[in-house]
């Protein structure tokens, strides 16, 4: 069982949004400094993580209440939950 009941009913199969390897956001603006990136389990969206300059992954959850992103990167399954904080 995860650590929070966003975790538990997060989806395991979201497709990411185009463009499915880049930061939209940062895209948008004429950036492509972003150190990693994220998946949001609700929607699809792929931003950038608190690394990056302009952290669209933390935005995004800001802007839309999405509470659960993914690891992006290749070889990485962890989850987050920005609303509790959680790692699962």
């Amino acid at each position: 069982m995860a650590l929070c009941d966003d975790l538990d009913r997060a989806s395991q199969d979201t497709a990411p949004a185009p463009p499915a390897d880049a930061c939209a956001d940062c895209l948008a603006v004429g950036r492509d400094d972003w150190v990693h990136l994220r998946l949001c389990l609700t929607c699809g969206r792929v931003a950038c993580c608190d690394s990056s300059p302009l952290r669209h992954a933390t935005a995004h959850y800001e802007a839309s209440g999405h509470p659960v992103m993914r690891s992006h990167e290749p070889g990485e399954e962890w989850r987050w939950c920005f609303r509790h904080e959680v790692l699962g």
